[in-house]
């Protein structure tokens, strides 16, 4: 048996890996704190697009993995939006083939071919969960906190500061140099935020030769438009010329988004690694460090299977 001090646990870090690792920590019976420099609705996975689905993460077996035990949350979920942020919306996922979406076909009813009419190249219709992430951002916060957890938002220089028999760093970009780990690196991220003209479903698309990926998310209140994968820029000032480019892509694909009032800009950094970094590091003062970072842009679709993983990891 666990003494009270062996159950305490630090998690550093609290956008969508950090919280939902102490949301799983913190049911299973651990006292768990959250810390963080900036409250969670301002971290980078406030800003995602949110669309479950993996996109640039390795390893790729395991990513799978991840991606299909946070699929099985996410539909729970999807049946309180309002409370959990999350539905299931149907949309297209532009130059994709059904024979490159086998691991994941048997859970996804009416996975199928797009017809011409529903997008102009080779796509997939799916129903996929969507997220609002300020929305989902909250609601893990407050599950977290009624299962017992503090959160406290303070700067953290070192991991040594967290002075707990467990720590998990869940830093993101942060662990660049908080590890240090030169692996870890920016891929700058800009979207539009405008009002909905009555876009129901999502898109994504593709162009490989100018190597930009368009994308349009209805959220219940605004329509998010997509995108950028600036590598190593870390500048968080929205660029004007792109934004410009942005919209006109995706009116491109949907003509009644051109005339839509634009509500405002959002710039996130996707922390992009070769592969994620999930494992236990036993230090020599015989506590515990837990690494859980390294997702890119698909944080949201592996959540709650590296949550999992990580909080096994917190316990052996």
């Amino acid at each position: 048996m666990k003494t009270e001090r062996g159950d305490e646990v630090i998690v550093v870090g609290s956008g969508v890996i950090g919280l939902t690792t102490a949301v799983v920590l913190a049911e299973s019976g651990r006292r768990v704190r959250v810390w963080t420099r900036e409250a969670a609705e301002r971290t980078t996975s406030a800003v995602a697009g949110a669309l479950w689905w993996p996109y640039r993460i390795e390893p790729e077996a395991l990513a799978r993995d991840w991606a299909l035990q946070s699929l099985s949350v996410y539909e729970e979920l999807a049946a309180r939006p309002e409370e959990s942020g999350v539905r299931t919306v149907e949309g297209v996922m532009g130059e994709s083939r059904l024979d490159e979406a086998t691991w994941v076909a048997a859970r996804l009813p009416g996975l199928r071919t797009a017809t011409a009419e529903e997008y102009a190249g080779t796509g997939m219709w799916a129903r996929l969960p969507l997220l609002d992430m300020p929305v989902h951002l909250r609601w893990l916060r407050e599950r977290f906190l009624r299962a017992g957890g503090v959160f406290e938002v303070r700067p953290v220089t070192d991991l040594a500061e967290a002075a707990a028999p467990v720590v998990v760093n869940c830093t993101g970009l942060g662990a660049r140099e908080l590890v240090p780990d030169p692996a870890v690196r920016p891929v700058r991220g800009q979207l539009v935020i405008v009002e909905n003209p009555g876009v129901t479903t999502w898109l994504v698309s593709t162009d490989a030769d100018a190597g930009t990926t368009t994308y349009l998310f209805p959220q219940p209140d605004r329509l998010i438009l997509g995108g950028t994968t600036d590598e190593d820029d870390w500048s968080l000032t929205p660029d004007p010329a792109a934004a410009t480019e942005i919209v006109e892509r995706c009116a491109a694909l949907r003509p009644e988004i051109a005339g839509a009032r634009v509500l405002g800009h959002r710039v996130g950094l996707r922390p992009v690694r070769g592969a994620v970094r999930l494992e236990r590091e036993p230090l020599p003062d015989g506590r515990v460090l837990v690494h859980n970072y390294g997702h890119g842009g698909a944080g949201v679709t592996v959540a709650w299977g590296c949550a999992r993983e990580a909080a096994a990891l917190a316990s052996r």
